[in-house]
């Protein structure tokens, strides 16, 4: 990762200045994360910048404006507890509130699900079609290629399903793994990261925040 030496946002919460600039510091153009407020709710965002001290992230959905607690996620499962320290438009600055390994956090290949793609865990009831019957599923968790669904009824190994439920357009979509009655599923097309941003967050359990444009079309 190059090094970066344009001053980031201010997440230092009264630190010195001194040990801003002692803060090690570097630019990620674009990485996909989660947000997890209150260990329920989760809202997916674009790491920019990152140091020691803290990130600047984008967000797709505005957060609840009371919460006791957000937790950073990565793909790859390493979480990294933070406090917010400013926002100004889609954009928010949050420290670390424990000492963080920059190595660690900038190496994607590590952690217990390496380069794994973000997946939001969901409550969604929804209609699945298959082999001419409509059975009723709930979402588990979702990304932008695929969820997890749980289903009573006995689904095909690669089998082709559609999926319909409200706030989401029409889904199709193959069988990929099973546990019966918990299902994988591999989206026939897949979803854009700020499209599934804005999808997934009224889904969220006890959600506060309504996402607008969350029925308009895929491109």
């Amino acid at each position: 990762m190059a090094r970066n030496d344009e001053q980031l946002p201010d997440v230092s919460g009264g630190r010195s200045g001194s040990d801003q600039r002692a803060a090690p510091r570097f630019t990620l153009l674009i990485r996909a994360a989660k947000l997890v407020v209150d260990g329920t709710r989760e809202f997916l965002c674009i790491i920019r910048d990152v140091s020691t001290m803290g990130v600047k992230v984008r967000l797709f959905t505005p957060l609840p404006d009371n919460c006791s607690s957000i937790v950073v996620e990565l793909s790859n499962g390493d979480c990294y507890p933070v406090e917010v320290m400013w926002r100004e438009g889609e954009y928010t600055g949050l420290r670390f509130i424990e000492a963080v390994d920059l190595e660690g956090l900038l190496d994607e290949s590590s952690g217990a699900f390496p380069k794994r793609q973000i997946r939001l865990r969901v409550q969604q009831d929804a209609m699945l079609h298959s082999g001419g019957q409509a059975v009723s599923v709930t979402f588990r968790d979702i990304s932008q290629r695929g969820a997890s669904i749980a289903c009573d009824k006995w689904l095909l190994m690669n089998e082709l399903v559609r999926v319909e439920a409200q706030g989401l357009p029409t889904i199709y979509a193959k069988v990929r793994w099973r546990n019966h009655p918990h299902y994988g599923l591999l989206f026939e097309q897949t979803f854009q990261l700020d499209e599934l941003a804005r999808i997934a967050a009224p889904l969220q359990r006890d959600a506060s925040v309504e996402a607008p444009n969350a029925n308009k079309p895929r491109g």
